[in-house]
């Protein structure tokens, strides 16, 4: 029986709610204040022209809001996703949708393709400057994601071990095609391959952030919404059509909504694991698995935890003589933390 802490309630989920924005509302201060050099609050504000303030709004804020809206897409696509496939360790990435952009940006970078205008030259406005790496990389998720869906239709009951069966063979078959394609690179763009594979946030501008952010925000509706029915669909798929859930359609969006997500965010972040795999377990832990709380927290959880992760890996190239890759930071914080639960607990920490 679940404890009578972890009940949902309107005003218990406010609560948690405000307090874990207001973790986000620091971090996001934090990560637009430091970096390789602090800058003063009151000169961004009160000289707008100077070095500082062009540092704050053109790199340091767009690169905050990234971080957010990657993270936050991650650990709420994750939370779903656990449910969905009724899998502990379920992740953003099991799908096969991270197989495909990877594949697909990994193309692009091999072939030396920057931009759109690269690709089809004369096109001309500003979609000639659009980063081919990244259309390339939606095309790929976008790919998977509807071959997934389409390979786990008809199969009834074992429809989620369909799906998750099949974005493994996919991402595996797509691991493969990415390490033939940098056997055969140039040397010279190999090393931007690697480091766009091992997860690393950029500098995007506010038009691409106001589209990813759209994204975002639609596939977190489709996941807010249903999330009543994932509830229901963790008891089985049999207790949950008795109950009135159409199982068929509620997963098809689910998965069709975490997988949108997903996409959206490798196309701007490359492979930043451990996200969308541990803030759902700590916060399944601390508050419970209903999704109704679950699902919101974890975006609000996810966009933090990348920004200080991030933050990090800012702070770090004094020590490592070069640039981080925030992928890297989350593998080094999230693989420990994810054993010690294990440990802990003494079996996988599912609700």
């Amino acid at each position: 029986m679940a404890s009578s802490a972890k009940i949902f309630t309107p005003a218990r989920a406010l609560s948690l709610g405000a307090v874990f924005l207001g973790v986000l509302v620091a971090a996001l201060l934090l990560s637009v204040l430091y970096g390789e050099q602090f800058l003063s609050p009151w000169i961004v504000f009160e000289e707008p022209g100077s070095l500082d303030a062009g540092i704050f709004w053109r790199m340091r804020v767009p690169h905050a809001l990234l971080a957010a809206l990657v993270g936050a897409g991650l650990a709420a696509s994750g939370s779903t996703l656990q449910g969905v496939l009724r899998n502990p360790l379920a992740d953003p990435f099991v799908l096969g949708v991270s197989g495909g952009a990877a594949l697909g940006a990994t193309l692009a970078l091999a072939l030396g393709l920057a931009t759109v205008d690269d690709v089809a030259p004369g096109l001309g406005g500003g979609l000639s400057r659009l980063s081919a790496p990244a259309l390339f990389a939606f095309a790929g998720a976008v790919a998977a994601m509807f071959f997934v869906l389409a390979a786990s239709r008809g199969h009834g009951g074992h429809a989620p071990y369909a799906a998750l069966l099949t974005g493994v063979v996919f991402n595996t078959f797509a691991a493969a095609a990415i390490t033939l394609l940098k056997a055969l690179s140039d040397p010279q763009r190999l090393g931007e391959l690697l480091f766009w594979l091992a997860g690393t946030l950029g500098y995007e501008r506010m038009g691409t952030l106001a589209l990813a952010a759209l994204l975002q925000l639609a596939a977190l509706g489709v996941m807010l919404a249903l999330s009543g029915r994932l509830n229901l669909l963790s008891l089985g798929d049999e207790d949950a059509a008795s109950l009135g859930v159409d199982v068929a359609r509620t997963r098809k969006w689910l998965l069709f909504a975490a997988s949108a997500s997903v996409a959206g965010a490798v196309v701007l972040s490359g492979l930043i694991g451990f996200v969308g795999l541990i803030v759902p377990h700590l916060f399944r832990l601390a508050f419970g698995p209903d999704q109704r709380l679950l699902i919101p927290l974890s975006a609000l959880g996810g966009a933090a935890f990348l920004l200080f992760a991030d933050l990090l890996a800012r702070l770090a190239p004094p020590l490592f003589g070069g640039d981080l890759p925030v992928g890297v930071v989350t593998a080094v914080l999230g693989g420990p933390l994810f054993l010690a639960l294990l440990y802990r607990r003494g079996r996988l920490p599912v609700g």
